[in-house]
């Protein structure tokens, strides 16, 4: 017994050391966005926060236009994260009960494959594409490329390879087709890996930088992300920490908020836990 509670302790410690670790970044980067210009050039640092974080926020919401990069990436991430729901229930449906067609492995592998390439690959013949639909710099250039999902593809197919094959031939006896099948027993099955895949695809978006900068040319298009950048001064200038970081607190709360509200499912969504 002695000897359990000591490894509990050992293995308690070192998960408080590494949360800290991680942590720490972000709580001095919410006491930068607390301080003054002066204060925020201080030496030695300062790690306890100060009285100015709502002055900062106001000033990097004027300095960046924040309210409508905000929008921008809440509206990309939104749909981007739906689409993806949608389209990766509809493609793990076929590949689970339309199994008859030609192809269909062939296919499958080909949507794992393109785990293999990251977005910097893909960058210039998206581009080139998004441009000779006259797409560049709208929201169908920032959302439609991230349509298709391979890990919500595979999610959902792993999810529906457990539903008894009893279920569907009682459903289809019933006289319900494909489409009722789905919508009405498969999709409420679903709901946490929905809600765990949405989580995950937000976030996702929300965070994305590269595509954003080469796809969108103006102001009005462009994303959170790009703001921050906006932020920082020119080389004749020497940079507004305190701004900076409080504009990145601002850019992290969506993100936590929806943390927050998805997280038990996110939690049920990716569980290997069993059924009672």
């Amino acid at each position: 017994m002695k000897a359990y509670r000591r490894q509990k302790t050992q293995i308690y410690t070192i998960l408080t050391i590494l949360t800290l670790i991680v942590m720490f970044p972000i709580y001095y980067t919410f006491v930068m966005a607390t301080l003054n210009s002066v204060e925020s050039y201080s030496y030695p640092p300062r790690f306890v926060p100060s009285s100015h974080l709502f002055e900062n926020m106001k000033e990097a919401w004027k300095s960046a236009e924040m309210g409508r990069l905000m929008f921008n990436s809440a509206f990309t991430a939104t749909v981007v994260a739906s689409a993806k729901i949608c389209f990766s229930i509809l493609a793990a449906f076929a590949f689970t009960y339309f199994g008859d067609f030609k192809g269909k492995y062939l296919f499958f592998g080909l949507i794992l494959i393109t785990h293999m390439l990251p977005l910097p690959v893909r960058l210039l013949p998206t581009y080139d594409m998004m441009k000779s639909f006259g797409w560049v710099n709208t929201y169908y250039a920032l959302t439609i490329p991230f349509f298709a999902s391979a890990t919500g593809t595979l999610l959902f197919r792993q999810l529906f390879l457990t539903v008894p094959s009893s279920l569907a031939d009682a459903a289809r006896i019933d006289g319900a087709g494909p489409m009722r099948f789905l919508w009405h027993i498969l999709v409420p099955l679903s709901k946490t890996n929905m809600g765990a895949l949405f989580l995950i695809e937000f976030n996702y978006i929300w965070n994305e930088y590269l595509w954003p900068l080469v796809i969108t040319t103006t102001k009005e298009m462009r994303v959170v992300q790009i703001g921050i950048k906006i932020l920082l001064a020119s080389e004749a200038q020497a940079a507004d920490w305190n701004i900076i970081m409080a504009g990145t607190i601002m850019a992290m709360l969506p993100p936590l908020i929806m943390l927050l509200i998805f997280q038990r499912t996110f939690m049920e969504g990716f569980s290997m836990k069993e059924e009672k």
